[in-house]
């Protein structure tokens, strides 16, 4: 019965690539054609031990900011490179409420070795939106991921401990420093004592100078959180 409900869904709806919208055969997942598949480009080794920051050869080790200490989270982690046909999917999940694709961010999380690299958490928290441009939007993203991405830690997602508290730019718009003074205390905490001594597991969509990721580790390890890792969907390489 299955089978015969999935070619009958498939009929009357015929599935198409997230990428080109090309028509596709079934709906099996992931649903991407094979080309697009193809130019999905994951981030792994070598990279650096701490950020993620790919490699074009060598070893695993740190990069110039972590040795540095720029950042406040312990170990970050992303999927895959933003660029077509991930940087579609997500702009299309963000901007115009598709939610085709949640499911295919799902499998193919599951598939990739990235998730692995990543501690049990204590809490999982989605980086929060503005309330204005969250009732704007009609959902949070983050939040949209991390339930894909995470199944098996859904009961410890908490949507409700980070807040954002003042409006801010788009960071798409805003080079790396002008994105660092745009975030700036722009994050809050509801309760501080929820993440003490906790293990956090912070997820947002696209990582591209680390910098909204880092304003809210910055809170979090204020707060007395225990370790911070952070998962997102794709990395940009050009910053």
């Amino acid at each position: 019965m299955p089978s015969y409900f999935e070619a009958f869904k498939d009929l009357l709806f015929p599935p198409r690539c997230l990428g080109c919208e090309l028509r596709l055969e079934s709906s099996q997942l992931p649903l991407f054609c094979p080309d697009c598949l193809s130019q999905l480009v994951s981030i792994q080794s070598p990279c650096c031990r701490c950020c993620g920051q790919p490699f074009a050869v060598g070893v695993d080790h740190l990069c110039g900011d972590c040795l540095a200490g720029h950042y406040a989270f312990d170990l970050a982690r992303s999927l895959w490179a933003y660029q077509p046909p991930v940087s579609t999917l997500v702009h299309a999940l963000k901007f115009q409420g598709q939610l085709t694709g949640v499911a295919t961010l799902g499998w193919l999380a599951a598939a990739s070795g990235c998730v692995r690299e990543l501690g049990e958490p204590d809490l999982v928290i989605p980086v929060p939106l503005y309330p204005d441009r969250l009732r704007t939007r009609g959902f949070n993203q983050a939040l949209v991921i991390a339930r894909s991405c995470f199944p098996q830690w859904s009961h410890r997602i908490e949507s409700g401990v980070l807040r954002r508290i003042r409006a801010t730019m788009p960071q798409s718009s805003l080079s790396g420093k002008e994105r660092r003074r745009n975030l700036h205390k722009a994050f809050g905490l509801v309760d501080p004592a929820k993440v003490k001594g906790q293990r956090i597991l912070l997820v947002d969509d696209v990582f591209t100078t680390g910098s909204t990721l880092n304003e809210c580790c910055a809170i979090l390890r204020l707060a007395g959180a225990e370790r911070i890792e952070s998962f997102t969907l794709a990395r940009s390489l050009v910053r």
